[in-house]
């Protein structure tokens, strides 16, 4: 497996478009040295659903039983209401356009919060209404992943940063770069808080990692090689692992992939 570990933090500063802010905040929290290797985290796959093909999934995040999933590929851009165990779309807002991306969302006090990539544009939605934003937030990096700890918007924009952000007027509160042992881990994409932690998808991975959201400190690591049969990945179509969204009421983790034809529901052991 390939992961993409920047030599020096200033490389991964560097990767950001928005370099010359990241290297001049103030908020940005400064790792400790000497940082333990991820611990290996294993599960158990306790169900497969169907998954929409034509999803290219950036986004994913379950709520009240009903999973909602945000796609890019710019006019195929998306956000969408499914029933999740049939991989049936109940709904959908089609939100691209040749120069709008949709990427990554999350809910927070009955808010959808979507994510584009390069417009610097944050949609809002009333959880009743996914048909038309409420409002928009300029969001002055890339967009990749987003996520909550009930107080906090977490962002990712494809570097080793992670942004806290204030969900009322989207400002940056705080910084923390994502550290492993080997250095600055950059790429990091789709975000879920599971349970005090973030976790993280991988870029063109089939990892997720485990970030403790104080330090930046990746503390575990799980593997989601060769999920898919060989017959069920189409070539030029099945596209990156990517989505992670949590029950909390079953303790599982759903994952999939752009285009993936299935949904995978999970336990850690």
């Amino acid at each position: 497996m390939k992961y993409f570990f920047s030599l020096l933090f200033v490389l991964a500063i560097i990767s950001c478009n928005n370099s010359e802010n990241n290297e001049t905040d103030p908020t940005l929290v400064t790792p400790k040295s000497g940082i333990a290797a991820p611990v290996t985290l294993s599960y158990n796959i306790i169900a497969q659903h169907p998954h929409d093909t034509s999803a290219y999934t950036q986004g994913l995040q379950l709520f009240n039983g009903k999973m909602y999933e945000a796609t890019g590929d710019f006019e195929n851009s998306s956000l969408r209401l499914t029933d999740f165990k049939t991989g049936k779309v109940e709904k959908i807002h089609p939100m691209g356009s040749d120069k709008i991306f949709g990427e990554g969302i999350t809910i927070l006090n009955n808010k959808i919060y979507q994510l584009t990539w390069q417009s610097h544009i944050v949609y809002v939605y009333d959880i009743n209404d996914i048909t038309k934003p409420i409002k928009t937030f300029n969001w002055p990096y890339e967009g990749w992943g987003i996520t909550s700890n009930g107080t906090d918007l977490i962002v990712s924009d494809g570097t080793a940063n992670l942004y806290f952000v204030n969900p009322e007027d989207f400002k940056v509160r705080s910084t923390i770069s994502v550290q492993t042992n080997q250095g600055p881990l950059d790429s990091i994409n789709e975000l879920e808080y599971i349970n005090g932690f973030v976790y993280a998808n991988v870029y063109t991975t089939d990892s997720i990692v485990k970030i403790d959201p104080e330090s930046g400190h990746v503390v575990g690591l799980m593997e989601f090689n060769n999920m898919l049969q060989p017959g069920e990945f189409i070539q030029g179509r099945t596209n990156y692992f990517n989505g992670i969204a949590y029950d909390s009421t079953s303790n599982t983790i759903f994952v999939t992939g752009k285009r993936w034809p299935k949904l995978f529901e999970i336990k850690l052991n």
